[in-house]
């Protein structure tokens, strides 16, 4: 399995036609997008049984599998740990992937989000042996799993199953290298202490490190005014010895060009900018409201169907630019389409499933309190 770059192509976050619909991919765009990648070199896709509702795997079989060479590209697919009911759900799911896919092997196979209640579900069925019999038979050249929780979890689990995987599929950014919910830096190191590859996921975390407020803006136009935001994030990524692969999820061509010049001539991180993008990180986590990533993965414990996520991002935006009204809008509209956020009866189901460990229930209630009260024509 030939790895031609760090940089990995996300597919959980694809462009769309409809942006209230994550089934309607735009595959003529994807292609184009495809096309660029490939051409520049690059040839690692990641996937997952849930990205866009199952069309992700499809728009992949229609962008790469039925156009180029199988041995040109690779492809890494997850278990969909949480909706895992009996044994025979392990070949179930792993059946439809390939099918969806068009391919008959995974380049790499994770078990999807370990954190507490799925890596309960994952040993209750087996998943790990399953996965384990997978690389074996050739089904799956590379396993491993993507982890979402401390490094309490992950050192335990490692020192159970270091020896069965091959990567660690981690969250990893300079905004959470330090942060006491997250543990990057020391997730990392565990995977160092077993020999293990990293692959990097939310390098942006979901955005929010793009979406900075304008003093945070300057401070990167000061320091450096010749590369971007995003460029700095996957140098942060990408220098780290163990890191193999940093995923971008892209859905503009323009972001997909960004990437494309950093790593075709890629420039390890000076200790002078990382120690700026450590102090970045140090003011930016004071404006945001919420650390969402947008993962999307309380909305499957919520009863209600909150649509978290979009409730969250509003938040930021609007505690980014106080000044401005227009996020009330959306946030009324948003309510009026779909749950409410004062709708949370505060069963705390969500908690347990959140990567960045956010206590959603009581952040619901403070973003209800801020739209209801914290709003005037310049701020409060």
């Amino acid at each position: 399995m030939e790895y031609k770059s760090k940089f990995g192509f996300g597919c959980m976050r694809l462009p769309l036609t409809d942006k209230n619909d994550p089934t309607k991919i735009d595959q003529e765009l994807f292609n184009e997008m495809v096309d660029l990648y490939m051409e520049k070199g690059f040839n690692y896709f990641d996937t997952s049984y849930a990205y866009h509702n199952g069309f992700s795997e499809v728009a992949m079989r229609k962008a790469i599998v039925e156009r180029y060479p199988r041995d040109s590209f690779l492809i890494s697919d997850k278990m969909p740990t949480w909706a895992l009911t009996s044994e025979d759900d392990n070949d179930k799911f792993v059946n439809t992937m390939l099918e969806r896919l068009g391919i008959d092997y995974f380049d790499v196979f994770f078990v999807h989000n370990i954190n507490v209640p799925w890596l309960k579900l994952a040993e209750e069925h087996n998943t790990f042996e399953y996965v384990k019999n997978m690389k074996e038979k050739g089904m799956a050249r590379k396993i491993g799993i993507s982890f979402h929780d401390n490094a309490e979890l992950l050192e335990k689990f490692l020192d159970k199953y270091a020896e069965l995987i091959d990567i660690v599929q981690l969250e990893l950014n300079y905004l959470d290298w330090e942060d006491p919910a997250i543990e990057a830096h020391k997730c990392y190191d565990l995977c160092v202490k077993h020999d293990l590859d990293v692959y990097v996921m939310e390098p942006l975390k979901g955005g929010v490190i793009v979406n900075q407020p304008e003093h945070i803006q300057n401070d990167f136009k000061e320091f450096d005014d010749s590369k971007s935001i995003v460029s700095f994030a996957m140098r942060f990524c990408a220098s780290l010895e163990n890191v193999k692969i940093v995923l971008s999820g892209m859905n503009k061509m323009e972001d997909l060009i960004d990437n494309i010049n950093t790593f075709e001539n890629f420039v390890p991180l000076s200790e002078e900018e990382k120690n700026f993008l450590l102090e970045e990180a140090d003011k930016l986590r004071e404006d945001l409201a919420v650390p969402c990533s947008e993962c999307g993965y309380c909305l499957k414990a919520c009863p209600l169907e909150i649509p978290i996520p979009e409730y969250f991002r509003l938040y930021n935006h609007h505690k980014v630019q106080p000044e401005s009204n227009i996020y009330r809008l959306y946030y009324d509209k948003l309510g009026d389409e779909k749950v409410p956020a004062s709708d949370c009866t505060q069963c705390e189901t969500c908690i347990d499933y959140c990567t960045q460990k956010i206590n959603i229930p009581e952040e619901l209630q403070n973003l209800c309190q801020h739209f209801q009260e914290g709003f005037s024509p310049y701020g409060k």
